[in-house]
């Protein structure tokens, strides 16, 4: 049996490529989602509605025909089952045919180039919105989920970008196309159909990231602050995963958290504290640098820790007295997870080496940070020492 996997565009008719209508028209037997197969209906063929590999498989495996197709919306690479189709098919001889996507027509309507765009897709997914839009000048949001057009203008909103530039797509190719363009603020109401996709534009991206953020950018408060310098070598040490969850237990103002949130694009940030003035800072400098990816946990550790979902990185800048039962926590979530402690006292090194060495990790890295800030007095620039820190950094050996 010949199987091909065949992207049909958005509509199956004015997108539809002429090798993908060849491939049709030969095909004894057409399976795919009713959108997908209904422009095809008229070719008389044995027809199969299901969009779901598993059950693709066994209608194959149940029937015998020389040649078949499996029709796919938009482009067979782009967020598609093409992947897990012909893995699952690998039996059989299979052949993958390219379709017009979303991104290719959707950005010709807008006369806007893709290459360089950042592709999301919200199926089922609601965070990450804002830093995605934060980081690229173009982002292209593939909707259809629970997610629309509203909520992700709104969200901009309310981290305060509601100046970015939106076009919203609608039906795409269909009679019923309707295009809309606005900013985030203007179409924060907005009623589409749920067939659609969005696009952001963001002329005032981040060109960089951001390590050791400058201490004046972040509000402050009167809860302590884990300063620039130190924060440089913690985001350093973690080696932050881009899909990465991340603990930060004693977020205090959030800074730490921040920094990891700008590393960790597309993961998650839990930011754990239990102080009602330092939750507060946390959450004002989360929406000041656009960081939906972190969670903001009120609660007390090592109690609360344990309904987090399993960490690849964690830092500890305050334990309320229990560092110990903190790191068996985090050691029992995940054996190979990677931790930094901050401690400014003796005392508090020094339990930190013994519960680590309770783990089998007897030589972690220890290093003591002293820097000096100058501050200038009339010509003179002097220097004024801030509190000297120790950075405790540990990670398991693999099995």
């Amino acid at each position: 049996m010949k199987i091909f996997i065949v992207g049909v565009g958005m509509d199956g008719d004015l997108t539809l490529t002429i090798q993908a209508k060849n491939v049709i028209e030969k095909a004894d037997v057409l399976i795919g989602s009713e959108r997908a197969v209904k422009p095809f209906l008229g070719l008389c063929k044995r027809v199969f509605y299901s969009w779901k590999t598993s059950e693709i498989k066994e209608i194959l495996s149940n029937n015998l025909y020389d040649n078949a197709a499996i029709l796919l919306s938009g482009d067979s690479g782009f967020f598609s089952a093409a992947k897990s189709l012909s893995e699952a098919l690998r039996e059989h001889e299979t052949e993958v045919i390219c379709g017009i996507s979303s991104p290719s027509y959707f950005c010709a309507k807008i006369k806007k180039p893709w290459q360089q765009m950042k592709f999301i897709s919200l199926h089922g997914k609601k965070n990450n919105i804002v830093r995605a839009v934060c980081e690229n000048e173009f982002c292209f949001f593939l909707l259809g989920g629970e997610t629309t057009p509203a909520e992700i203008c709104t969200k901009l909103c309310e981290f305060g970008r509601e100046k970015i530039r939106v076009y919203i797509g609608e039906n795409l190719a269909y009679p019923s196309e309707k295009i809309t363009v606005g900013t985030a603020e203007e179409l924060a109401k907005i009623e589409c159909s749920a067939l659609c996709v969005l696009v952001t534009e963001n002329a005032d991206f981040e060109r960089v990231k951001f390590v050791g953020i400058a201490d004046e950018k972040f509000e402050r408060g009167d809860v302590p602050m884990t300063k620039s310098a130190v924060r440089a070598a913690i985001i350093s040490r973690l080696e932050i995963p881009e899909r990465g969850v991340c603990w930060d237990i004693g977020s205090g103002t959030g800074s730490v958290s921040v920094e990891m949130a700008l590393q960790c694009g597309l993961g998650t940030v839990f930011a754990v504290e239990k102080n009602d003035a330092a939750s507060e800072l946390t959450r004002k400098n989360l929406l000041k640098f656009g960081c939906d990816n972190v969670k903001i946990v009120k609660d007390t550790a090592p109690e609360i820790l344990q309904d987090l979902p399993a960490p690849d990185r964690v830092f500890i800048g305050g334990s309320g007295g229990k560092l110990s039962e903190i790191i068996d926590v985090i050691f029992e979530k995940n054996k190979l997870c990677k931790i930094v402690v901050s401690a400014v006292c003796i005392d508090t090194l020094s339990e930190c080496i013994n519960a680590l060495k309770a783990h089998g990790i007897s030589s972690p890295e220890i290093i003591q940070l002293a820097a000096s800030r100058a501050e200038f007095v009339g010509k003179h620039a002097m220097l004024r020492a801030e509190n000297p820190i120790f950075l405790i950094t540990a990670q398991k050996e693999s099995d």
